[in-house]
């Protein structure tokens, strides 16, 4: 393709950039054109995926026809064979008519299926069968129907992993690549990135009033030297931003990393510090972490249980039944925690094992129900209609205790 028709169709499309990558897939996508071999166009999210099949369309001799759209991704599972194929009335809840479906629709024109790579494995083969032979049945119907369709699609999954894995059917897959055009990412397009920013820059002083935005030459550099993950898409996002946002309409180096990462390999906005408050040079010290929070709850539960004992004493009290001496306080605030580079001198498993021995907790034998009698437990089963959880709660003991006791006096025969 010369010159002169290439820049013709960027003019018409609204592309720009010069980067031979892009020129090739331009190139290959009117070569194509006039046949109806089917293209797949393979690159990353964001990178203009969707211009080709329509330059495609527009150069065919399907032109005057219709063409269709579809984003496969968005379209639920359940339906999207209705969407495509048709259906007939009645063939499920909700259909209260009959439908073509875009490929009856777009008979004699083209149908571009973007992110073809989400398709169902049971839709795929109806796919397939579309392309081999132009036959497709609706669904709930048994007529088998025509259709003259070229097909497009797009992906940015990786086909054949996405074939090795069993998510996509490899005849399928080497049907519809029949022509591949690889849509190359913007982070290997060069001096595009600047001329992509210049042209969004101008949209938004155009569009919103406002004063167009430049770059000093430091900032340029960092264009130029970040990976832009999101692609297009990002760079016409950051470049509206800026244009908003920025009060000076020269952006610096320095005001550029308040939208795009200083860091040149970087491919997150978001900059993550090293190290930080809560951060841990090892395992260990996650552990010992971990240790001091469970010996806070540790200290709560102690608290609540000399609480309980306490209203339970008063109780006993009331009832001439003998007391308890309450459970002893325990202290571990100087827990040992190792310093770096300290491992060897203080093993951590006789910390943690001495850590965990000085705060076990064992139901105490304290609470011995042979004083409170089996009258009261009687009673308090009868009073919660037999309901144990209950009933311990009302006696100040666990269910477990009180499922022993009722065991010692033959109540659970009753």
């Amino acid at each position: 393709m010369n010159n002169t028709e290439l820049q013709r169709i960027k003019q018409r499309y609204n592309i720009v950039g010069n980067c031979n990558a892009l020129n090739r897939a331009l190139d290959v996508s009117l070569q194509v054109a006039p046949t109806d071999l089917s293209v797949l166009i393979v690159g990353e999210s964001g990178v203009g995926k969707e211009i080709i099949p329509r330059v495609i369309h527009d150069n065919s001799p399907r032109k005057r026809e219709k063409y269709f759209a579809i984003n496969c991704g968005s379209i639920p599972e359940g339906t999207i064979d209705s969407e495509l194929f048709g259906h007939e009335k009645g063939s499920f809840t909700g259909a209260i008519g009959e439908s073509d479906g875009y490929f009856g629709t777009a008979n004699k024109g083209t149908i571009f299926l973007d992110e073809v790579g989400e398709l169902p494995l049971a839709t795929q083969a109806k796919l397939l069968r579309v392309l081999e032979t132009g036959e497709y049945i609706r669904v709930g119907g048994q007529e088998v129907r025509k259709t003259d369709v070229r097909i497009v699609a797009a992906t940015n999954v990786n086909m054949r992993k996405a074939v090795s894995e069993g998510k996509f059917r490899e005849d399928l897959f080497y049907r519809l690549n029949t022509i591949p055009v690889q849509m190359p990412p913007l982070r290997d397009r060069g001096e595009d990135i600047l001329l992509l920013f210049r042209l969004f820059a101008m949209q938004m002083a155009e569009k919103y009033r406002l004063p167009k935005i430049t770059l000093t030459d430091d900032a340029k550099q960092i264009m130029l030297h970040y990976k832009w993950p999101g692609n297009v898409r990002q760079l016409k996002n950051i470049t509206e931003q800026m244009s908003v946002l920025s009060e000076q309409r020269e952006i610096t180096a320095d005001m550029l990393t308040d939208f795009i990462p200083r860091d040149p390999d970087s491919t997150q906005l978001a900059i993550i510090e090293k190290g930080g408050k809560h951060s841990y040079e090892s395992e260990r010290d996650i552990l010992y972490q971990i240790l001091y929070e469970l010996r806070g709850n540790v200290s709560d539960l102690r608290r609540d249980l000399n609480t309980v004992r306490k209203q339970l004493e008063e109780t006993r009290a009331l009832n001439g039944a003998r007391g308890f001496e309450p459970l002893p306080e325990k202290h571990h605030d100087a827990i040992p925690v190792p310093a770096k580079h300290a491992v060897a001198e203080t093993p951590a498993s006789d910390n943690l094992i001495e850590f965990a021995e000085a705060e076990e907790i064992s139901e105490p034998e304290v609470l011995n129900l042979s004083d409170v009698g089996r009258q009261m437990v009687e009673k308090a089963l009868e009073r919660n209609n037999g309901n144990r959880k209950k009933a311990a709660q009302e006696l100040g003991i666990s269910d477990r205790t009180l499922y022993r006791r009722i065991k010692q006096y033959g109540l659970d025969s009753k």
